[in-house]
């Protein structure tokens, strides 16, 4: 067992300070030929890991030609968002008022001010360029959402198909919008869905260009279908298997993001952001001892390795936005000193500033020790941080880079709640 002090030194050796994020151009030279960038998060709810992602993502589309940002956030929200950059919505005045469309909980992940300079940023971008960059949600929970867009899109055309889609979408109605009553009566009691979402997803594949003209229209569709039918299998596994809800939600995820490629054509590139738990390489962590799988390892295996590029991130102390319970009001809360011996203390100790480590082939061995690494997520207690947020990992196997934030502070959504 390596000593922490033998760690800290490592770090020193190795390890490249930085104040401003044009200091992180090796990282974005390092990424710039992958198919698949992915930029991670240690919290969902730190402004410093939104910035520094955006800065970086702003460099690689103008750059380096990235066709697309993919987040983890829900489709149809996030569609709207695709729709407003391309100037396809006139019906939004602003960024501001495009991001009220994250309306299910935790909103703050996208309705929050530091999210706004981006989309506004895409906006303008788009308005100047031929190339025009999406942006689009890869996550699984918006089963009711994609039904309703899928039979408001299908009435929307007169297409023969919304009858099967409203039966599909009426299958689901007794539940409320409830994913756990979904979920225990799909389990326990037989009463699912499967069948209907199957017979729709088969249905919407084949006459896919029977729809429209427009092939983003159509690519809309296929998502919002394909959610309908991962989500129903997420929510069913959800009450009887948790690592097999994750694995399929992170599957699905994979899923939608080869056919967001797909749709940019076989050369695209894509920026991918999403918390460190789904964009580092679970093989390197404890996750891989349950069977579990994530984007990083998925991607990995399909692309091969030289054409992903994870970069994780992580902090020493600050605040953050998260809640004390699921569904429950968010707030500001203490982000406290890395404890002692994880990857964040060490890195704290190596230097109290911002600093960043690539890993290659030069020093990667330096790093491979199972050590703790930070994780923050939508609920979060300070208090009992030391009991459940820190994941084993080993850190250059997990990612390609890391990038160390010491002080960090929460993100700014209180826009959205002037809008509501």
């Amino acid at each position: 067992m390596i000593q922490t002090q033998q760690y800290v030194d490592r770090i020193k050796q190795h390890a490249v300070r930085f104040t401003h994020t044009e200091e992180l151009a090796p990282i974005v030279q390092a990424a710039k030929s992958a198919k698949y960038v992915l930029l991670g998060e240690a919290s969902h709810g730190t402004s410093e890991f939104y910035t520094t992602r955006a800065d970086l993502t702003k460099q690689l589309i103008t750059k380096h030609n990235f066709s697309f940002i993919a987040v983890e956030g829900d489709w149809p929200a996030c569609f709207e968002v695709n729709r407003y950059i391309k100037g396809q919505a006139p019906e939004y005045a602003n960024a501001e008022e495009v991001l009220r469309s994250f309306r299910r909980w935790p909103s703050w992940m996208w309705a929050n001010d530091e999210i706004i300079d981006l989309v506004e940023w895409l906006y303008n971008f788009n308005r100047t360029h031929e190339k025009q960059i999406g942006f689009y949600g890869m996550d699984v929970y918006s089963l009711w959402e994609s039904m309703e867009a899928i039979v408001q899109y299908l009435e929307d055309i007169q297409s023969p198909d919304v009858a099967k889609a409203k039966k599909a979408f009426e299958c689901f109605e007794p539940f409320h919008r409830q994913a756990e009553q979904y979920g225990i009566s799909a389990a326990f009691y037989g009463e699912s869905c499967m069948a209907e979402v199957m017979d729709l997803l088969k249905t919407i594949q084949q006459n896919r260009k029977t729809y429209t003209r427009d092939p983003e229209a159509s690519l809309n569709m296929q998502i919002n279908a394909l959610v309908a039918r991962n989500a129903e299998a997420y929510y069913h596994a959800m009450v009887t298997n948790g690592n097999e809800s994750w694995n399929i939600r992170d599957r699905h995820m994979v899923e939608a993001l080869g056919f967001i490629s797909a749709y940019y054509g076989a050369g695209s590139k894509g920026v991918i952001w999403e918390h460190n738990t789904h964009i580092g390489d679970a093989r390197a962590t404890d996750m891989a001892e349950e069977n579990m799988v994530n984007v990083g390892q998925l991607t990995r295996e399909i692309y091969g390795p030289e054409q992903v590029y994870a970069v994780g991130f992580g902090t020493h102390r600050g605040t953050v936005i998260a809640a004390d319970r699921w569904g429950e009001e968010m707030e500001v809360m203490p982000v406290p000193e890395a404890m002692p011996g994880s990857w964040e203390d060490m890195l704290h100790q190596a230097g109290a500033f911002n600093q960043y480590i690539m890993f290659g082939p030069e020093n990667q061995d330096l790093f491979r020790e199972t050590i703790g690494h930070r994780a923050i997520g939508v609920v979060y207690h300070p208090g009992r941080e030391r009991f459940g947020n820190y994941v084993p990992s080993r850190l250059s196997e997990r990612y390609d880079a890391f990038i160390h934030i010491d002080k960090t502070h929460a993100l700014s959504p209180h826009f959205f709640h002037n809008l509501l």
